[in-house]
């Protein structure tokens, strides 16, 4: 099975016909896709103006995408880098207790669905760097009430028979991301998981 790299090195090979070229970045998704697999794809057709379906289009379009991809993917395995020696640390010094960070890190390790999208239309409109670099910093710095990526204060709880499936958990709804619950505090948390609780009770 072919990694990022190889598959990267396939998108830019003006060797290669377009479709597959295409193709070779729809597979880079399988190995590293933030909003997750269908938004992210829809992510890059938006920014990168070219169709979902299209099999004949400017290679120039596709090496575009693959580069705001690959500088994500930079972004996030130098995080992800940093937190596993912070880990190692604390195990060097006593401690191995993991804790709700930890949980969420497992998860999502390697980066897909770091910032997953549960409607694959509704997703952040900025680059995917960028939007790393927030969530990270949000990470770092510790709970909040708002996105960490948009900075949006609508917060909801998504569930069962939600349009964000299969995320569970806090969602924006202004930019579509499921939000770590690490970085929202207690007080918002318990906000959106009430207003969902009122959601349900009306429709009955």
């Amino acid at each position: 099975m072919a990694g990022f790299r190889s598959l990267a090195r396939q998108v830019r090979d003006p060797g290669c016909d377009t479709a597959l070229r295409r193709y070779s970045l729809r597979k880079c998704l399988e190995r590293f896709a933030p909003y997750g697999h269908r938004a992210t794809w829809d992510h890059l057709c938006r920014r990168h103006r070219f169709g979902p379906e299209d099999r004949e289009l400017d290679p120039g379009r596709l090496v575009a995408a693959l580069d705001e991809l690959e500088e994500a993917r930079a972004v996030w395995l130098a995080y992800e880098e940093e937190f596993a020696a912070r880990r190692r640390r604390e195990k060097h010094e006593g401690l191995r207790r993991p804790g709700a960070l930890d949980d969420w890190h497992r998860r999502v390790w390697g980066g897909n669905g770091v910032v997953r999208c549960g409607d694959p239309e509704l997703h952040p409109s900025d680059p995917l760097p960028e939007v790393l670099r927030r969530l990270i910093a949000a990470l770092e710095r510790g709970p909040g009430e708002a996105c960490p990526v948009c900075a949006g204060p609508r917060i909801e709880w998504a569930g069962p028979g939600d349009r964000y499936e299969p995320w569970r958990g806090p969602v924006c709804v202004d930019c579509g991301v499921g939000v770590p619950r690490t970085v929202l505090t207690s007080g918002t948390l318990a906000r959106a998981r009430a207003d969902r609780g009122r959601r349900l009770a009306s429709a009955a």
